[in-house]
């Protein structure tokens, strides 16, 4: 089975750095993400960074309304509220988060680089292929 998640969205606010049990960095965020269809809507999607290092520089460099890319997982857990009624919530477990767009403001103007988390290795590049000259024949087309 495959669980993965691509979303590109804004964030709806700065994001909350906690610490875990285990005393580890754990960033949370909402992205918003408009959905196509005939009428234009905006789904709110929490996520959840894990890893300490990632957590450490979102929670420092995102603000709210920056651009970003995250991909994951899909993760539901339940939960017991005050009231001790049950709840459940559906969140994206980030294994990376990319800065989209550079911001203005304070930050900006301090030069610094934002760095960006991106797990998934590139893949090799073979300079002798050229896809340019790839041969298809009519049989092998679907339709």
């Amino acid at each position: 089975m495959i669980n993965r998640v691509v979303l590109v969205g804004r964030l709806t606010r700065d994001p909350e750095l906690r610490r875990s049990a285990a005393g580890g960095s754990v960033a949370v965020f909402t992205v918003a993400v408009d959905n196509l269809g005939k009428e234009k809507s905006t789904s709110f999607i929490p996520c959840v960074v894990l890893n300490d290092q990632r957590a450490d520089t979102v929670a420092k460099y995102a603000r709210k309304g920056l651009l970003v890319g995250v991909e994951g997982r899909l993760n539901q857990r339940s939960f017991v509220r005050q009231d001790g009624s049950k709840g459940s919530i559906l969140e994206i477990i980030c294994d990376s988060v990319q800065f989209l767009e550079r911001r203005e403001g304070p930050v900006a103007n301090e030069e610094m680089e934002i760095p960006q988390f991106d797990d998934v290795a590139a893949p090799a590049q073979d300079d002798n292929k050229n896809l340019d000259s790839i041969e298809i024949t009519d049989d092998d087309l679907p339709f």
